[in-house]
């Protein structure tokens, strides 16, 4: 005979599994701390400064 399952518990216990989820992908994206978003901010700055040294004096965008 088959095993009884309460849905109700069986609906929330998928419903936890899948916030758990979601928070461990929101944990990866955005938990970044404030000196790693500044390193990459320098890191950003010190490219587009690097690349905007060598135009050319009379080439536009």
């Amino acid at each position: 005979m088959a095993e009884v399952i309460n849905l109700r518990q069986a609906r929330k216990a998928r419903d936890r599994q899948a916030a758990q989820a979601q928070a461990a992908a929101n944990r990866a994206r955005f938990g970044r701390t404030k000196a790693e978003k500044a390193a990459d901010a320098a890191r950003e700055e010190q490219a587009r400064r690097h690349l905007d040294g060598h135009r050319l004096e009379g080439e536009t965008d």
